[in-house]
Parts: C-alpha cells; structure tokens; sequence
C-alpha cells in the first residue's frame, strides 16, 4: 500500500520473487492513448491478459474495432474502453463489450450504454427502463448509442428559432454608408 499524509492512494499485490515487477495496465493507458501503435506490444497487456483482466471479449471486440475503424483509431476505442474501467466494475464492462460487440456497436459510448444497462439490471432485474433503439445486430442483441440516450431524456427545447435579421440589417447599413468609398482604397 501506499499513502500521502495517512490516506491510502494505491495498492498493490505483493509479489514474493526477487527482483519481480507487476504493471498494471490503468496506469499506462493515459501514454497508450495518445501512442496507440505501443499498446499491442506492452508488458503490462501481457500481464493483464495472463491475470485475467484482459478477456477474450476484449480481444474480439478489439480485433472488431481495427477492422472497422484501422489499427490506429481502433485501438484508441479500446483504450477509451479500458479508461471506462476506471468507473465501471469489470464484469459490467465485459458484458457491455459482449452486447456491443454482437451488435456491431464498435465505440466506447456504446460500451459505456451497455455495460451501465448490464449493472442496472443487475441491480434492478424487474425495472423496465425505456431506451430507444438505434441498432441491431445479429441475434437479440440492440445498442441504444449513449448521444441518443442523452437527447431521448433531454425536456423539449421551447426557444424560438433564431434569427439573423438584425445582421441583415447592419449588412444593408454598411452599404448604404460605404458607397462613397471602396474597402482598402487608401484616402
């Protein structure tokens, strides 16, 4: 454990051979990010798949999203999808990458959706919440994109449309008062 002035700030597992090193993958994914191409190879991704952190669903859904997306940006979405793990339990991430995955949803909001959909039917098996559906894949499997879920629970906009008359009106001025002289002539 370690601590700043008698607060916890990290922990991790003791490791009992000499000379041994354990990475944890949260803790490069802000470098991984920005430098995608070094992801792939990385000791602590290694680690984190031999730990079991690393599923099999996340590869699927990665080797998904570079073929949808190519090497660089694919990554990037996986990346995202990890930093999610940040706020997510685990296992409700590996079914939001399950659901996404089977229904071809290859972004981290559509991640994000489906793993706080699967923590909250784990919470509340009965509820039925209604969500609108914006896609499906192959089996039963349907993805409500997280914009969409954002602007179905938005109240109605009331405001008027706007207007551009009044810039219309200092358009004409301006040239009504600038006939006696051209823009950039020197006087």
């Amino acid at each position: 454990m370690v601590y700043d002035k008698n607060v916890e700030v990290a922990r991790h597992e003791r490791l009992i051979a000499k000379s041994s090193c354990r990475l944890d993958l949260d803790h490069y994914l802000e470098t991984l990010v920005r430098k995608p191409g070094a992801f792939p190879g990385a000791t602590a991704l290694e680690q984190a798949r031999s730990a079991g952190k690393f599923t099999p669903v996340h590869d699927a859904w990665w080797t998904a999203a570079v073929r949808a997306h190519g090497d660089t940006e694919g990554t990037r979405a996986l990346i995202e999808v990890l930093l999610l793990g940040r706020h997510i339990a685990h296992e409700h991430l590996v079914a939001g990458l399950a659901t996404a995955l089977r229904a071809g949803a290859l972004t981290a909001d559509a991640v994000a959706l489906e793993a706080r959909k699967a923590a909250q039917t784990e919470d509340e098996p009965t509820a039925d919440i209604p969500l609108p559906r914006a896609a499906a894949g192959s089996g039963s499997a349907t993805v409500t994109f997280l914009h969409e879920w954002k602007l179905h629970h938005l109240p109605p906009d009331t405001r008027p449309l706007p207007s551009v008359t009044p810039y219309d009106q200092l358009l004409r001025r301006r040239r009504i008062s600038g006939g006696d002289h051209q823009e950039g002539e020197a006087q």
